[in-house]
């Protein structure tokens, strides 16, 4: 059965982790979809990873309703969220509903995710719930925010910036996000946001105690020429590749490939 947001409620009832992984195309979707994974995220992390750019700042909504719809002929069963990108969201609570309808009308995913939990987003958030958009909060290391952080770098360490982002994940879940993003801040932290919202909280960067757990899947393939720490290579595709086309391009070179069978 397909995975929805309030079956994803149940599962933080219930105590059962909810994995999650990015996709940007068809073909990379459609494996994960197969392989079990609860929630697919086309994240605005395919700027870097797809097309190239130093952060996720560039990449417009054309471009990711271009990799949404892609990413979603490739799935049957699980939840597919998209990643509202830099400036399509926060001018206006209109501009956001005007955007995530997009990705609602044009791509079929199920749900938009939005970075920050200042008091206008929150009220963002809010409105676009009430017009039937679902929508997953990210707090924490939020990415879009790279500029202002001075990096990728740990949110929370202090006594007062982890107080500001519990309260925005509150504050976030009474608007009616159906989850939230927790990125690279102090498990203590994270903690306590978890046991406190009713809503799951999934992970990146923010140790394991979240309801969830989500990578960059460029990431977890060993794909990515760089990656974050707390990130982890399941495999090394990179080299893979890399020695796959060396031998094809042997054998075509030596006029063994290909053969005349």
């Amino acid at each position: 059965m397909p995975i929805t947001t309030q079956k994803l409620l149940r599962y933080k009832k219930e105590g059962r982790p909810i994995v999650a992984l990015t996709a940007w195309d068809y073909l990379l979707a459609k494996a994960l979809d197969e392989a079990g994974v609860d929630l697919i995220l086309v994240g605005d992390s395919l700027a870097m990873v797809a097309l190239g750019y130093d952060t996720t700042l560039p990449v417009t909504l054309d471009e990711m309703l271009h990799h949404a719809r892609a990413v979603r002929r490739g799935v049957t069963e699980a939840l597919v969220v998209v990643d509202l990108p830099f400036l399509t969201y926060q001018e206006s609570a209109q501009q956001a509903i005007q955007s995530a309808g997009r990705v609602l009308k044009e791509t079929g995913a199920q749900a938009v995710k939005l970075e920050g939990g200042y008091p206008a987003l929150v009220e963002t958030v809010a409105q676009l719930v009430q017009v039937g958009i679902p929508v997953m909060a990210h707090v924490g290391m939020t990415p879009q925010s790279v500029h202002q952080f001075g990096g990728f770098r740990q949110q929370g360490k202090s006594a007062d910036s982890a107080e500001r982002i519990l309260q925005e994940a509150i504050a976030l879940e009474q608007a009616g996000a159906f989850a939230i993003v927790l990125e690279h801040i102090p498990t203590t932290l994270a903690m306590e946001i978890t046991q406190k919202l009713k809503i799951p909280t999934i992970g990146i960067g923010a140790g394991n105690i979240c309801d969830g757990q989500v990578l960059v899947t460029a990431d977890l393939l060993g794909l990515s020429d760089w990656q974050p720490p707390f990130a982890k290579a399941y495999a090394n595709l990179r080299d893979t590749i890399a020695q796959s086309v060396r031998e094809y391009g042997q054998e075509v070179r030596d006029r063994r490939f290909p053969t005349d069978s």
